[in-house]
């Protein structure tokens, strides 16, 4: 087996994050058994405003509780907006999750207020910032929202309000969302940042969903935010490495490394560095996604 261990950083699997009302006892209590990469405890859209108080307390319990295995545990908290932020911001950074997803994030200066917020609030050092970026502004200066600070790692992607800000429509391959997808996802690799793409609302259409994980793998993103549990196998399958994509990257690592000089085949085809990096990522990704199933 080839290893990537000491020429690869340490690469967490986020195929597929699940959003999940935190009001709901039920679902709060199911999301411990569903095999998602990362569950997003919802305080914002999932949650009706007179329920709110109730919900952050008990997403802070759930994170608490250690009984949610290897997913990573993020809590989404209501928006700089409303007047729920405050306390929502100062239950999260007490509960310490992986991180603090926030919605519209739209500039680099309200990254750098939320991190400031986190940090008064004594938030761990382990608790990370995920932005939301989800209008036009946002896509604009998607690049500027990302390399804000070291402490946003997650770059989120708001599909509907981007689409509902644009008046688009939501149409099989998302024409009118391209540019928008394709400027967020020049901003996280430019900064080094993770792109998750956003939620598939049809939950009854299978055939498209799967297309759209498809079309969003094939972009670039990580992963792939959900809204229904049913659509986490379909997710973990398309932002995952194919047996014979792993098969390969080993194949070619093998033949560039036993290499005596010259120029280097694998299967018919020449074989460059930038090939065996994007074999190398291949196989950590694959590692970490083995080692996550452990």
């Amino acid at each position: 087996m080839v290893s990537t261990s000491s020429t690869s950083p340490v690469f967490r699997p986020r195929r597929s994050v699940l959003y999940m009302p935190s009001s709901n006892e039920r679902a709060l209590e199911k999301a411990k058994t569903i095999p998602c990469d990362g569950l997003i405890l919802d305080l914002e859209d999932a949650v009706a405003p007179d329920a709110k108080p109730a919900a952050r307390a008990a997403a802070c319990a759930a994170v608490a509780s250690g009984e949610y295995g290897n997913r990573e545990l993020t809590i989404r908290i209501n928006g700089a907006d409303t007047e729920w932020h405050d306390e929502d911001m100062a239950a999260a950074c007490a509960a310490g999750p992986d991180a603090i997803v926030v919605p519209k994030v739209n500039s680099a200066a309200a990254v750098r207020t939320l991190v400031a917020a986190m940090e008064d609030h004594g938030a761990p050092e382990h608790t990370k910032l995920w932005a939301m970026v989800e209008t036009p502004y946002a896509m604009l200066h998607a690049e500027e929202i990302a390399a804000a600070s070291d402490r946003l790692t997650v770059l989120v992607m708001g599909t509907n309000d981007l689409a509902k800000e644009l008046y688009a429509e939501h149409v099989p391959g998302r024409q009118p969302l391209l540019t928008g997808l394709s400027l967020a996802l020049l901003a996280a690799r430019a900064t080094g940042k993770v792109i998750i793409d956003g939620v598939y609302n049809d939950v009854k259409n299978e055939e498209g969903f799967l297309a759209e994980c498809q079309q969003g793998r094939e972009m670039g993103f990580d992963g792939k935010t959900l809204i229904h549990p049913g659509q986490v196998e379909g997710a973990n399958t398309a932002f995952a490495p194919s047996e014979k994509a792993v098969e390969d990257a080993r194949g070619l690592i093998e033949a560039f490394e036993s290499s005596t000089g010259g120029v280097v085949t694998y299967n018919g085809r020449m074989v460059e560095n930038l090939h065996v990096e994007s074999a190398k990522r291949t196989l950590s990704i694959a590692e970490a996604i083995e080692a996550l199933g452990a």
